[in-house]
């Protein structure tokens, strides 16, 4: 008798999201919780959005438009794109969604860094494709050398998350250049742009809008700099052969009504995305000497996180559990198969000064139980 689901779906695990603030509320009865897990814009969203957003409510018994011509035009514009070489959805990860199921079949292969970001690892799972992850260089950036050797003829997509979640690091225009020379025009370059608003500044940051490969797909989100998580809106860039053949596998009427409003309001308030900029690298300085000067090594980010090493699980463990008890969330990295990592998000100067102060508190009985490390 036939198994009623595949092998390759039976083995994979559920993406672990950061845990809810609610929760954590409940399980401790917390009324001050500093969520530093997830990555989020801790400005919150754009007034313009929320204006958009309020605005839409009322015609939220009708279909969204099912094309998303106002959001599209206006991604358009700003890119200097067509509409037909744009595809939204319920944020990058539904794009991703869609390109796996277009063009990935079992056995394909899917060449990328380890321990980069999961939900599209997840992804390529549930088709039944082959993974092919490569190690990281000892600077936590991807080895782009050696996947370019692991490139066959097999290789339908190689994946890169530029700059990377969960480490931060990105690769450089030169080393893409590099990659994109063995890289065959019947294979789908993927470049995740999450995180573009923050590295954008970088001279050497490769910005795929400057290139016009015909086999690479951006993708980018409003989730992050743009402070919409929680409307799930997602946008992707590529050339119209491969963006056409997206739109047959899309779900209609995806993005919502409420998320394409949202997303054209919070693209018309650039003096947000501006204090988001500034907040975050403020507190990026902050947050990297805080860090080392209490011993630990982090990661130089482009991003809005920091991730750095604690040097075991159980040491990640116990500053996880620990903080949650003073109301602080972060994340510990063992689902990216970095267990003896830890991801901290950048949040505004209230939640980084409650971070500071739990950490002051737990770090003396860290030490007592791990040795100082300094």
């Amino acid at each position: 008798m036939k198994k009623l689901v595949p092998e390759y779906i039976e083995k994979l695990e559920v993406y672990q999201a950061g845990k809810p603030i609610e929760e954590l509320a409940r399980e401790k009865s917390l009324t001050k919780i500093s969520k530093l897990a997830s990555n989020e814009n801790p400005l919150g969203p754009s007034p313009f959005a929320i204006r958009e957003m309020t605005n839409a409510l009322w015609d939220v018994h009708r279909y969204p438009d099912m094309f998303a011509h106002q959001l599209k035009n206006s991604l358009a514009e700003l890119y200097q794109l067509k509409p037909q070489n744009i595809i939204l959805g319920n944020g990058s990860e539904g794009i991703m969604g869609y390109i796996v199921r277009a063009f990935l079949q079992p056995n394909e292969e899917v060449v990328t860094s380890e321990s980069t970001f999961i939900g599209f690892l997840i992804l390529a799972k549930s088709v039944g494709a082959k993974l092919i992850q490569v190690p990281r260089q000892a600077d936590y950036k991807y080895d782009v050398k050696a996947m370019a050797k692991e490139i066959t003829p097999n290789t339908k997509i190689v994946y890169i998350a530029n700059p990377d979640n969960p480490t931060g690091t990105y690769i450089t225009r030169e080393e893409f250049d590099f990659l994109m020379k063995h890289v065959p025009s019947h294979t789908i370059v993927i470049l995740d742009e999450a995180y573009f608003e923050f590295a954008q500044g970088q001279e050497d940051y490769p910005d795929s809008m400057t290139y016009r490969y015909d086999n690479v797909i951006t993708l980018r989100t409003f989730s992050k700099a743009y402070g919409l998580s929680g409307i799930r809106c997602g946008y992707g860039f590529g050339h119209d052969y491969l963006i056409g053949n997206l739109h047959k596998v899309k779900l209609p009427f995806e993005p919502s009504l409420i998320a394409q409003k949202g997303a054209y309001g919070a693209l018309k308030d650039h003096p947000h995305l501006i204090r988001t900029l500034a907040n975050n690298r403020v507190q990026y300085h902050a947050l990297m000497d805080f860090l080392s000067k209490v011993g630990f090594n982090p990661i130089p980010s482009v991003t809005n996180f920091i991730t750095f090493k604690t040097g075991s699980k159980e040491k990640s463990q116990y500053l996880y559990e620990e903080l949650l008890n003073f109301g602080v969330i972060i994340r510990p990295l063992a689902a990216n198969l970095m267990p003896d990592h830890i991801r901290i998000s950048l949040g505004n100067k209230e939640e980084m000064d409650h971070f500071y102060e739990a950490m002051n508190s737990v770090l003396p009985l860290y030490y007592k139980k791990f040795g100082d490390h300094k």
